[in-house]
């Protein structure tokens, strides 16, 4: 049960985030986001019931592995049930804001919940479906997905409520939907459905010091690539064990974020673990890009990072049907505080 004070909430101007949260979990219906189990008032205490995690956090998590880092394959795993936790509340018009490890719990059987939405902020959202058309595979080569030499791409805006369902559990009657026209000579490979709130707009300073985006540090305004970026710097801190623009204080932190060019340890590795690893830098190079409208994801979304090779052979589908990485026995406390806005 997570329980806030009201009072002091309001005292510090921040009895909003309270109710946001609230909002934001009543509308949750995912594997790899909390339960709202039930909401109640007690004196001036805000009470939340949701579901225990025995895990503890994924920060405690890491310190117990060796050399306090998780292997590129466990990295994966964990990476991939939180960009589908994140691709939800992106179609929901949820812009998270906060990930890093000490938000993300681990449930009794090992998979992952994302959890506190006191940060994050609504948006509108116009899901699209994607029907992409290439040449046939005995064609010129080209895009698999489109574009000049690949065939074209057509937009299809459906219903929001069930294309989700088919997605994320609850049976509903789905609803008939007119095929797009074939072109002639072109084949039409799977639709792809892209709900990424582009218009989404906010100049709050919010979030963790060492995950911060550098547009939220500029303070020009912030939309849903700030969530891929963490997602960079997530993925960067399960691989290498610290955060990839820490400096001596936060002040060096935010300088560093701005100005520093990505760099990478140096770590030993041979045959398919070094090719792993590869993927993975260049996932995260690809993620933790300074101009947000350039950084993979800004437009389309997971969509996008899905395909990347780091997540090769990931069944997207059947994840939850997956054996999670064996945990270590042991306690460890979590570290990091979130940045309150302005």
């Amino acid at each position: 049960m997570k329980v806030v004070d009201k009072e002091a909430l309001a005292v510090r101007k921040k009895l909003q985030r309270a109710e946001m949260e609230r909002e934001i979990l009543a509308t949750l219906d995912h594997p790899f986001l909390p339960t709202l189990y039930a909401s109640f008032e007690a004196a001036n205490y805000s009470c939340l019931v949701m579901e225990f995690c025995p895990g503890g956090d994924l920060h405690a998590l890491r310190q117990r592995q060796p050399g306090r880092r998780f292997s590129v394959s466990s990295a994966k795993f964990y990476v991939a049930e939180i960009l589908l936790a994140l691709e939800y509340l992106h179609m929901m018009g949820v812009v998270y804001r906060d990930l890093k490890p000490e938000n993300v719990l681990v449930r009794g059987d090992g998979h992952v919940m994302l959890s506190d939405f006191d940060l994050s902020f609504k948006c509108d959202v116009v899901p699209k479906l994607l029907r992409h058309r290439r040449l046939p595979s005995h064609g010129p080569v080209g895009s698999k997905h489109g574009g000049p030499a690949g065939g074209a791409a057509s937009c299809v805006p459906p219903p929001m409520q069930p294309v989700l369902s088919c997605f994320y559990g609850r049976k509903r009657t789905p609803v008939p939907r007119a095929a797009a026209p074939r072109e002639e000579g072109l084949e039409e490979t799977e639709p792809e459905l892209v709900a990424e709130p582009v218009n989404a707009r906010s100049r709050s300073f919010v979030g963790t010091h060492e995950y911060l985006a550098p547009e939220v540090i500029s303070g020009t305004g912030h939309g849903s690539a700030v969530d891929w970026w963490t997602v960079g710097v997530f993925l960067y801190e399960l691989l290498f064990g610290r955060t990839p623009f820490k400096g001596e204080n936060n002040e060096k932190t935010l300088v560093n974020i701005l100005k520093q060019p990505l760099s990478f340890p140096r770590m030993a590795a041979n045959g398919k673990d070094w090719e792993d690893l590869a993927r993975a830098q260049d996932l995260i190079s690809k993620l933790l890009v300074k101009n947000p409208k350039k950084r993979i994801g800004s437009s389309r979304g997971s969509v996008e990072i899905k395909r990347h090779d780091f997540f090769q052979g990931v069944n997207w589908a059947l994840i939850r049907s997956v054996r999670p990485p064996r945990r270590r026995p042991g306690t460890c406390r979590g570290r990091g505080q979130a940045v309150p806005s302005d």
